[in-house]
């Protein structure tokens, strides 16, 4: 899976791994120890989560997070 974060807002980010995990939001927020009103209102980009967020749910779901520069 490759996501180029500049083509992407971070609710369409985090909609995108849980759809690829073929989890419901419901499912995916159990997975990852959060609510399921959590993981909502940051797919429906109310809220934003932190990077650190991101990275435990790479890490759960075997996801590898690459940083590169121009």
């Amino acid at each position: 899976m490759e996501i180029k974060v500049k083509e992407y807002k971070a609710n369409e980010i985090l909609k995108f791994i849980r759809q690829s995990t073929g989890l419901t939001q419901k499912e995916f927020a159990k997975r990852i120890n959060k609510s399921e009103a959590w993981q909502q209102s940051n797919e429906l980009g109310r809220t934003n989560y932190y990077f650190k967020d991101l990275i435990e749910i790479a890490k759960l779901f075997d996801i590898e997070i690459i940083i590169k520069g121009k």
